[in-house]
Parts: C-alpha cells; sequence; structure tokens
C-alpha cells in the first residue's frame, strides 16, 4: 500500500509541477503579447498609422518605437545603394538628414542606420517600408514630411554620388531609374489616398 501512495505523490508532483511550468510559459507569452502590443501602438502613435495590419508590418520589418523615425529614410538608403554600395559623400548626407530629423547619434535609430548604411537591407524591407510610407503619409497628423521631401531626398543623394565617373551633379542611369519609381510610389499613391 506504501508503494501506491509514493507512486500516488510522485505522480502528483510531477503532475504540479507540469502544470506550474505551463503556467509559467503561458504568462511569460502573455507578458510578450503586452510588450509586442504596447510597442505597436507606441509606433502608431509615432507613424500616424492605426491599422493593425500595417503596425504588424512595421514589427515584422524589425522597427521597433526607438526605430521607427528611420522609416521616411529608407527610400534615401534604397537610392544610396542603387549603383552597389554608399559612397562617403552618400553616407554623410544621409547622416547629416537623420541628424536633422531628430536621430541622435548612438541612439538605437542611428545603429540601425548605420548598419543599413554598412550592409544593403533585403530588397523586401526597401518594398514594404514604401508602401507604408505611402500610409504614413496619407495619415492624419503625420507631422510636416511630404512626398515631395522624400522625393528631393533621394534626388540629393543621387546627385551626391556624383554618377559613374564621379563628378558631382551626374545622376546615373540605375538612380534615374530609382528616382522615377520612388517618385511615382510617393507621390501617386498619397494623391489618391488624400482624395
Amino acid at each position: 500500500m506504501a508503494d501506491k501512495d509514493i507512486f500516488a505523490e510522485r505522480g502528483r508532483s510531477l503532475e504540479e509541477e507540469y502544470f506550474r511550468k505551463k503556467d509559467k510559459e503561458l504568462i511569460e507569452k502573455l507578458r510578450r503579447a503586452a510588450t509586442a502590443t504596447e510597442a505597436r501602438a507606441e509606433m502608431g502613435k509615432r507613424t500616424g498609422l492605426t491599422d493593425p495590419e500595417l503596425l504588424q508590418e512595421l514589427e515584422t520589418l524589425g522597427f521597433t518605437p526607438e526605430t521607427v523615425v528611420l522609416l521616411p529614410l529608407v527610400p534615401v538608403v534604397q537610392m544610396a545603394w542603387a549603383e552597389g554600395g554608399v559612397t562617403p559623400a552618400e553616407h554623410g548626407l544621409i547622416v547629416k538628414l537623420a541628424r536633422a530629423r531628430g536621430i541622435q547619434e548612438g541612439g538605437a535609430a542611428d545603429r540601425q542606420l548605420s548598419d543599413w548604411l554598412d550592409r544593403r537591407p533585403d530588397e523586401y524591407v526597401f518594398t514594404h517600408a514604401t508602401r507604408l510610407i505611402r500610409a504614413m503619409l496619407a495619415a492624419p497628423g503625420h507631422g510636416d514630411l511630404s512626398a515631395d521631401d522624400l522625393v528631393k531626398y533621394c534626388e540629393s543623394i543621387a546627385d551626391a554620388s556624383g554618377g559613374v565617373l564621379g563628378s558631382i551633379g551626374r545622376v546615373s542611369a540605375e538612380e534615374r531609374r530609382l528616382l522615377a519609381t520612388l517618385a511615382a510610389e510617393l507621390k501617386g499613391r498619397v494623391a489618391e489616398g488624400e482624395k
């Protein structure tokens, strides 16, 4: 009889341990979900986006409340990479633009930008970020930034690279094509969203 009690007690102990472990895992999962929800809400405040799918997409692209300020600079980074690498002039201009937009040296956004300037982001980031930027620009209260501003920033980057021969003011064919594409995507869709 004592053996049955020992086995029953051991079984209850294992069962209790199992459920404690499951409870702990569930609490941690809920905590992570709450943190993610808070992060998406903060990104929504900073971008003007309210659609949960768009906020989830920001998160999927790796943006955080600290780095979402970089979203409008993604086309500028894309333009810098148009010819396969970022020139020192482009790098300097992008950093100057980032500082003008309030991105502080050494912060999370600055580190992310530095990473993008050292290693080209995936094409997926460029494609999806452009869609998110259009939505952000169409959102009420998105700030003082416009599609025209972003296109001008991209033009400045294209001009800074100096084209194939390095002569200032000479924009390469790749950059002209990308600039036309970005201008159409940013300006065209924003105009539709504002109607």
